[in-house]
């Protein structure tokens, strides 16, 4: 792309929310896409469901197959839930807290636009333009009408979106390998405990809050963040068992003695607790904190697990038991049909853990060690196709690729 070419305006050479433009049967079957479908990691639609016309005509948002779908309520917006709908049908409906990108035909590259959309700078830009009250902000449809993108021709934005959907190809490739080792950590944990649901081993059950206590979160302003400073945990940051620090916010040095009931510590465990996070056993986000991790203080809606000192749990075993469908039911009790229902830690605390001895539960340590040493290989490769796919993605739209 030549660093010379043109930068227009989205609403220049996209449609933004358009009707769905075309006449349907009430019985005449559409696609489905809920909040919970997009995936921010894959920018992929992962469940598509199907339903009947009449079933969604009225009170969701309506787009066609090759429609460019970005969530524009917090935290969605800031977690990147950004995809291209490729459907099964042409007409679509889902979530009113979509807004919809339709790109102009012979103008705009619908890939190319998606890849766009996701850069972090984007992301950031739409984040401080969110108007609205807390919890229920939304980046407001004149933000993306106003957004300059660089405009190349036709090919070479089909050329840059090739490029980039190669490099998405071989960081998908990281995380599913990552995935199958997540799998043998949930086998080892029902071979030495068996399923919680059945509970055939017998072993006692304990509320979480007589083993842990359980603090939420800050709601620190986005005004305070600084470029440099003490590392904010956000729901972001928590990844299946790690911290993970790539995308950064910062608060300043003060904040630690100023909000000192919201400094983590090593060995604690953090948990997010909003429900578009909490949705499936696979995407339970649950980490412990590590001695390299802090100082760091605790953003709200990630909630903080704090282990008793006669507690008889190891934070391995905690992590996994998060994991099991015992928990996940029993937190899915919690949250209500709103859009952004969060759990309290009170209620967290209320849920019943079962408590093997603490032996067995240092040997599931050991052999879960062993696991995270290869998991620990496949991280730094998807970091540095992380990285790789930043510097791309930079270098795309600036016309050096």
């Amino acid at each position: 792309m030549n660093p010379g070419c043109p930068k227009v305006a989205l609403a220049d050479v996209a449609e933004l929310n358009p009707r769905l433009g075309e006449t349907l049967g009430a019985d005449e079957t559409v696609s489905f896409v809920p909040m919970s479908a997009v995936s921010a990691e894959t920018a992929d639609i992962t469940n598509e469901e199907t339903r009947s016309y009449s079933d969604v005509a009225k009170g969701y948002t309506p787009f066609i197959s090759g429609d460019v779908l970005l969530a524009k309520i917090t935290p969605c917006f800031e977690n990147g839930k950004i995809a291209q709908a490729r459907l099964s049908h042409r007409a679509g409906f889902g979530s009113t807290e979509f807004h919809v990108v339709r790109p102009r035909s012979g103008k705009l590259d619908g890939r190319y636009v998606l890849h766009f959309l996701r850069q972090k700078r984007v992301l950031r830009a739409g984040e401080r333009r969110m108007t609205g009250s807390a919890g229920q902000r939304r980046v407001p449809e004149h933000f993306l009408s106003q957004l300059e993108i660089p405009l190349p021709p036709l090919a070479e934005q089909q050329r840059i979106a090739e490029v980039l959907d190669r490099a998405e190809a071989l960081r998908a490739k990281r995380r599913a390998a990552l995935a199958q080792l997540d799998s043998l950590t949930q086998s080892l944990f029902l071979d030495l405990f068996g399923d919680p649901v059945t509970n055939s081993k017998g072993w006692e059950f304990r509320r979480i809050g007589e083993e842990l206590t359980l603090q939420g979160g800050y709601a620190f302003k986005s005004s305070d963040y600084t470029t440099v400073g003490v590392r904010l945990v956000k729901i972001s940051n928590v990844h299946k068992n790690n911290l993970e620090w790539s995308d950064t916010d910062h608060l300043p040095t003060r904040h630690l003695q100023e909000f000192s009931d919201f400094s983590l510590c090593p060995g604690d465990v953090v948990l997010a607790l909003t429900r578009p996070i909490i949705k499936s056993l696979n995407s339970v986000k649950i980490a412990v904190v590590q001695p390299s991790d802090v100082p760091c203080l605790l953003n709200q809606r990630v909630g903080r697990f704090r282990f008793r000192s006669n507690s008889r749990l190891s934070p391995a075993y905690l992590l996994e038991y998060c994991r099991t469908k015992t928990f996940f039911n029993a937190v899915q009790r919690f949250c209500s049909e709103s859009l952004q229902p969060n759990m309290s830690t009170r209620q967290v605390e209320d849920v019943n853990i079962t408590v093997p001895p603490i032996e067995l539960q240092r040997e599931f340590a050991r052999r879960v060690l062993a696991v995270e040493t290869l998991k620990t290989t496949q991280r730094a490769s998807l970091a540095e196709l992380n990285a790789l796919f930043a510097t791309l993605q930079h270098r795309a739209f600036r016309g050096e690729l």
